[in-house]
């Protein structure tokens, strides 16, 4: 939906099964009508359409294309983003590390992104610019040494490039402005501004001069506007909650660096605050969180530096002493808490109060996929906890 005049305002359908263009299409049509009628009963329902590989080849075949713009016009339903960081299944088996299988170094995740952008191109309204959001090149665990590091770094700005020439193809074709938006996240290549600002100026900007430069005939300070204008950044607030960072801060770092913030995933990160008095209960109520399914990388901050920790068991083994932990898990962001622990909640209402004086991203996609796997307590009906989110983040809009 637009809100203000200013945002597109959706979930991502990541939050449902999807693992094949059937189960995805079944669900969306399961509960986007009765979400939409609750929260956009008199507008158009904006969507973040989130594909799997095989959802997004069979979308491909006979007649499901045509079927589906037919249902999105029927129900006032558009899409605007996509999901195209999980590749594979994301429901009901282990996921963890490898939702960044293939990573940005294989061709079979070139040839994915950029078919999500041939179907993109052809789902969104005229008018409207849109986005995918992306794994941050892969996960740095993988890599034994920094030259390893370095050249998968190398190999996934190249891949990057190529998806660039090709939203500069499609905009100059059909006017419509894509972008891809890279999601840095704990433990991916890409976690927090430093790294996001490394990787432009020593991957992604040299390798577009060595592939690209001589295509266009502009001057470096043009063509380094116009590679960014593709290669934009995913802002997922938990992720930056977890690098400790405060949204105004990053914002001014990205800015002066002339990067732009494609898609803002409003999501909140468990925040596990000690006191003495009840350590045991925040232990035992933190063991209600650890669940095979995904990954749940565990950051601290001490000093200036920051920890991880790269999933929730190691830390719930060692139960060690600290001020404050942060745990990679996506919980309802109308929860400020729950029993003694605390979400990254304020880190959402920072950057909604940011966003009201420089709409620096139009894009706000609510991105809790964890209601399968959450404890006890938090689950309820799934059309009506994504209406909650909805509801509490308008309000606050």
């Amino acid at each position: 939906m637009f809100l203000k005049n200013k945002f597109h305002l959706s979930y991502c359908t990541n939050i449902h099964p999807g693992q094949d263009w059937n189960s995805t299409f079944n669900s969306i049509k399961k509960h986007v009508p009765g979400i939409k009628k609750r929260v956009a009963p008199n507008q158009p329902f904006g969507l973040g359409l989130r594909l799997s590989n095989k959802a997004s080849e069979e979308l491909n075949r006979g007649d499901a294309m045509s079927d589906f713009k037919q249902w999105l016009e029927l129900n006032d339903v558009y899409v605007f983003t996509m999901n195209g960081f999980p590749y594979g299944n994301f429901h009901n088996e282990r996921v963890k590390e490898n939702v960044h299988t293939p990573d940005w170094t294989t061709k079979e995740r070139l040839d994915y992104t950029q078919r999500l952008f041939n179907q993109l191109a052809l789902l969104i309204p005229e008018g409207l610019h849109g986005g995918i959001s992306t794994s941050p090149i892969s996960y740095k665990h993988w890599f034994k040494t920094e030259d390893e590091k370095s050249t998968a770094l190398k190999k996934g700005a190249e891949h990057m490039v190529v998806v660039a020439k090709q939203l500069y193809e499609i905009e100059q074709t059909t006017g419509k402005y894509l972008h891809l938006d890279i999601e840095p996240e704990p433990d991916g290549f890409l976690e927090n501004t430093d790294e996001v600002l490394s990787f432009y100026s020593e991957y992604l900007l040299p390798t577009a001069k060595e592939i690209l430069f001589k295509e266009f005939d502009l001057d470096s300070f043009e063509f380094e506007k116009l590679i960014k204008r593709y290669i934009t950044i995913c802002y997922d607030i938990c992720h930056f909650s977890l690098a400790y960072e405060e949204p105004i801060e990053t914002f001014k770092r990205l800015d002066s660096a002339g990067i732009l913030v494609g898609k803002i995933q409003v999501s909140a990160a468990l925040k596990i605050i000690f006191d003495k008095g009840r350590n045991d209960e925040i232990w035992s109520l933190l063991e209600k969180f650890n669940e095979p399914t995904y990954l749940h990388q565990v950051t601290e901050k001490i000093g200036e530096s920051v920890t991880t920790y790269n999933d929730l068991p190691i830390i719930l083994e060692k139960k060690q002493d600290a001020k404050e932990l942060r745990a990679h898990f996506h919980v309802p962001i109308f929860l400020e808490k729950f029993g003694a622990l605390f979400s990254t909640q304020d880190q959402i209402i920072k950057t909604l109060a940011y966003l009201k004086n420089k709409p620096i991203s139009e894009h706000l996609e609510i991105e809790t996929y964890t209601w399968d796997v959450l404890p006890e307590g938090l689950k309820q009906d799934l059309s009506s906890s994504i209406i909650r989110e909805m509801e509490w983040l308008k309000d606050r809009i």
